[in-house]
């Protein structure tokens, strides 16, 4: 498979007459999206959309999700399938990408899930997406009583459809640089590199239901069992958030079309090892699924002789046990495992980082404690509901100051601990 993405270098944003690329400025028609996202009837009519831009003095919460703009100008399928498109499969042909450029949905949706992004300050050292040049549209229900599993949906949909417009209106402009892919078939990868290991990625998606949901070719990954995907795929658009869940280590649609561990894996490929395989796996709720799921993914990995996995999970708590379930059946079948996640070690750090463990998960990456307090310095400007601070995820009641300040855990900024490694923090091991 052969992915081109055609990036366009999105560094300013304005509101204008109509919608388009130049010079490295993305206009946008207002009335053209709030119409396009006002067709969807689940939505009420005082829906808004309002612009960010790095370095400002702008809080933007509650978030729900971050999407990149993109549009395939050529190839199979369309971007996002199965949801804003057919379920033609993804991952071939050029797709259009507005780097530097995101669309973002906020509102009270779970309100207790959703996140902050500060575009300056210190909050906004801790979110990647302080960085990106931000569309937001703020949303609310057509009816406050309506069922929040179609709210989220329409949600979804609404950023998917407002990503798709504004990378359609540039489809014409010559991209700013072409990055290209490639992914060898199964049986090419099987015989490519004979000197080197063939490792894997196992993909854990949150699939935990009540709005822990995530989509692949727009079916919800709790119902499927453990399947391969090819990297490009996921490049393409294949995996779609719908998750309602802790901001710091919510795995956005964004994050999921820029996971660093298949764009740093497939840089490594042919060089460090052979990178063989992407197994996407779902986090389950009963302990039979749970067992399930992670011997299958085990038992695909052992049918491709892979001889090592990254693991990757999305959430904490119960999610945690699945994690230990992948890696120490992977370990046990004789395939090398390397772990990352993030912790809830206290406000102190002296609390036990993880619900689960085994003596098998000795090499662990963390991307963060999630409990560290942070104190978030009043902004001029608010797009959304500031009074959520006081309700969501890390939040308490007294987070939201008189004078606009908040207090909160790292939990509630959106993407601070990202367990795709799609964060801001690192660490090192002393």
């Amino acid at each position: 498979m052969k992915l081109e993405l055609h990036r366009l270098n999105v560094k300013k944003l304005a509101f204008g007459t109509k919608t388009g690329f130049a010079d490295g400025t993305l206009t946008v028609n207002k009335s053209e999206l709030l119409a396009l996202i006002a067709e969807d009837p689940l939505l009420g009519k005082n829906i808004d959309a309002d612009l960010a831009l790095p370095g400002e003095a702008t809080r933007i919460m509650p978030v729900k999700d971050v999407i990149e703009p993109r549009w395939k100008i050529s190839g199979k399928g369309q971007v996002f399938p199965g949801l804003l498109s057919d379920v033609e499969t993804v991952g071939e042909g050029k797709t259009l990408v507005l780097s530097g450029c995101a669309v973002l949905t906020a509102g009270k949706l779970v309100r207790f899930q959703e996140g902050i992004i500060d575009m300056s300050g210190p909050g906004a050292d801790y979110t990647p997406y302080s960085k990106t040049c931000n569309v937001v549209l703020v949303l609310e229900p057509s009816d406050p009583n309506m069922d929040k599993h179609d709210y989220e949906a329409a949600c979804r949909m609404a950023g998917l459809k407002a990503a798709a417009y504004l990378a359609k209106c540039c489809a014409d402009v010559q991209a700013d640089s072409v990055q290209v892919c490639e992914m060898p078939s199964i049986r090419e990868a099987m015989n490519a590199y004979p000197e080197l290991p063939k490792v894997g990625y196992i993909y854990m998606l949150q699939t935990q239901g009540l709005l822990h949901d995530t989509y692949l070719y727009g079916v919800d990954v709790k119902r499927i069992l453990p399947t391969l995907i090819s990297p490009l795929e996921v490049m393409d658009g294949a995996i779609v958030s719908g998750n309602c869940v802790s901001a710091c280590d919510k795995n956005s649609t964004y994050s999921h079309l820029n996971n660093p561990v298949i764009s740093d894996m497939l840089k490594r490929h042919g060089k460090d090892f052979n990178f063989a395989a992407c197994i996407v796996t779902n986090e389950n709720v009963t302990l039979a699924d749970k067992r399930r799921s992670s011997s299958y993914a085990v038992k695909l990995a052992k049918m491709l002789g892979l001889d090592g996995v990254v693991i990757t999970e999305e959430g904490f708590g119960n999610p945690d046990a699945d994690l230990i379930m992948n890696c120490r059946k992977a370990e046990q079948a004789g395939i090398k495992t390397a772990l990352l996640t993030d912790e809830y070690a206290g406000q102190d750090g002296a609390s036990q980082s993880l619900a689960d463990s085994c003596p098998e998960g000795n090499a662990c990456v963390t991307a963060g404690n999630a409990n560290e307090v942070i104190h978030l310095p009043a902004m001029s400007k608010v797009i959304g509901y500031p009074q959520e601070a006081d309700v969501i995820a890390g939040g308490w009641k007294g987070s939201l100051a008189d004078d606009g300040s908040i207090t909160v855990e790292l939990q509630a900024i959106t993407g601070a601990t990202s367990e795709l490694g799609y964060t801001k923090l690192g660490a090192y091991t002393l």
